[in-house]
């Protein structure tokens, strides 16, 4: 396909004289062509398509189909059927009363040249431009993050179900695309094992019958991985992508050792943020949020929280379900400033706070972070009794700490923990610990008293956190917070966020990317049109009710 830029042109005289008839106020796809023209421009695609071949869609009215199709949660085939027949549609889109439309596999299409020319995040970025030129959005202001789950587009397997999914789908794929190589590879007794879809109620429920039918798998597996592996099997069909997908989930689910095919347990499986949990889905995770266990994606929304302009998602950012929040933000922080959105207050929930992310943003960004900081993980400050770190004196300048007894340390070695971040242990000296009167209340140890420290600015960052979150005025600030949790219920209603329509976690960023260019829109009206923001529900009964004492 070949781009052929189109310029804009006015909305058909008969498109409009029909559309105003039949939507005499307009309605919401009208007034985006009203307010805001044509958002994007061919030209700014131009890298996605070829310089010649058959005239290609233009992009600029896909990328606004894209749109308008999460606005109004509709499939791809009801997209291009409203682009084919509905008269707001092509008033927006400036088309004919008689264009026939296009099929619905070009949308499929053109969010694959999106994804694999990086092309996503400047569909948001163009928007949050015109909305800044409008007034309706502004640096330094107040924003808001938090994340949410979201669950991938494949059905949650068994460790069992997910090894023979994985044969019965490398199979599959190699016979698609090397039947030639593979037919003299196949073995009779695949036929009943792989050639329908695997279901758990079909399965042995006895451990044994579980343990020998998952060694059996592992044996077929290991079988096909070494005819792939012979210096005679053709490059193209070794270096196939699910011969890849074979070799992972086979060296997560078995152990080879001893010339043995022998399945892992539990104990002796890879961590969540490694393991394969489906042949079709590879990037997805499994995780658990308190009661909520998910396999799939994890979505971060950044949005203004300002009272006098709309509520806008400035950043979106998906991640697999088993990243921390914490590597979150400096992302956030780094584009924001990229695009001069930066907040001069920026309210988080505590998986995202700690004492380095808060030190950061004051220095290199001018950003006061409000979340609540997490508390010391000593059992001193847990149960609120002996010598935590705060009856610690550090002396950073000398490079020394002093116990509450007088002692001061003998040991003081930067290093970093299992998480590669920056720390320093501290250490008394053993001869002093252990005759002090003071032990028991200092150390369950036998021994002497061992600190870990952050570097001074995240320590001391974090120290006065933990005391501002105590005050009266961090309340009322940080209340704010909560309204974030509207947005994922109006994304959720509107657009289906917690369940990804795609497979692969650049696919599935694409719909949180145009889930929040339909919510920008909505709430971008609406608050032009003076709609109050929607309050909590309350049951009917409920406001019959006289308030709690």
């Amino acid at each position: 396909m070949s781009l052929h830029p189109q310029p804009f042109e006015a909305v058909p005289a008969e498109t409009a004289r029909v559309a105003q008839a039949a939507f005499p106020g307009g309605n919401l796809s009208m007034r985006m062509r009203d307010e805001l023209g044509r958002l994007y421009t061919d030209d700014e695609f131009a890298g996605l398509f070829a310089v010649r071949g058959q005239p290609a869609e233009a992009p600029w009215r896909l990328t606004m189909v894209l749109i308008m199709q999460f606005l109004e949660g509709l499939s791809d085939r009801q997209a291009a059927d409203a682009v084919r027949s509905r008269i707001d549609w092509k008033y927006a889109l400036g088309l004919e009363l008689t264009n026939p439309g296009f099929d619905a596999s070009v949308l499929s299409e053109f969010r694959t040249r999106l994804v694999v020319g990086q092309a996503e995040a400047q569909l948001l970025e163009k928007l949050l431009v015109v909305f800044k030129a409008k007034g309706w959005l502004k640096a330094r202001g107040r924003q808001r993050t938090d994340a949410t789950h979201v669950l991938a587009a494949v059905r949650k397997l068994t460790y069992l179900v997910c090894v023979g999914e994985t044969m019965r789908f490398v199979l599959n794929q190699l016979a698609e695309a090397e039947p030639a190589w593979l037919t003299p590879h196949l073995r009779p007794e695949w036929r009943d094992r792989y050639g329908h879809r695997l279901e758990e109620s079909r399965l042995p429920r006895e451990t044994a019958e579980r343990q020998a039918l998952a060694e059996t798998i592992g044996r077929d597996g290991l079988q096909l991985w070494e005819a792939l592996q012979a210096p005679t099997t053709p490059e193209p069909v070794r270096w196939h992508p699910a011969v890849e997908v074979l070799r992972q989930v086979w060296t997560q689910q078995y152990d080879f050792s001893d010339d043995q095919v022998r399945w892992r347990s539990g104990d002796d499986m890879p961590p969540a943020a490694k393991m394969i949990n489906s042949p079709f889905e590879v990037e997805a995770r499994l995780s658990k949020k308190r009661e909520t266990v998910w396999s799939g994606y994890k979505v971060h929304f950044t949005e203004t929280c300002d009272d006098d302009q709309p509520r806008v998602i400035t950043h979106v950012v998906t991640t697999p379900a088993t990243t921390n929040d914490g590597l979150v933000p400096e992302r956030i922080h780094a584009d924001l400033a990229q695009h001069d959105l930066l907040p001069s207050e920026h309210l988080m929930d505590a998986g995202y706070v700690e004492g380095q992310l808060i030190a950061d943003a004051r220095d290199q960004y001018g950003i006061d972070i409000l979340g609540p900081a997490p508390g010391s993980p000593s059992w001193q400050a847990k149960a609120q009794a002996g010598f935590d770190m705060n009856c610690f004196a550090i002396d950073w300048d000398q490079r020394r700490v002093t116990c509450p007894a007088g002692q001061t340390s003998v040991k003081w070695s930067p290093t970093r923990n299992c998480d590669q971040q920056s720390i320093i242990n501290i250490r008394f000296p053993n001869h002093a610990c252990r005759v002090c009167g003071h032990h028991a209340q200092c150390t369950k140890s036998a021994g002497a008293r061992h600190l870990t420290l952050r570097p001074r600015a995240s320590h001391e960052a974090l120290q006065a956190a933990r005391q501002r979150q105590k005050t009266p005025e961090f309340q009322a600030r940080y209340g704010r917070r909560a309204g974030i949790e509207g947005t994922f219920t109006q994304a959720d209603r509107l657009c289906g966020l917690r369940r990804s329509r795609y497979i692969g976690l650049a696919k599935t960023h694409l719909q949180h990317i145009l889930t929040a260019l339909a919510l920008n829109l909505r709430r971008a009206f609406a608050w032009l049109e003076g709609e109050p923001l929607a309050q909590t529900r309350v049951a009917p009964f409920v406001q019959l009710m006289p308030a709690a004492g």
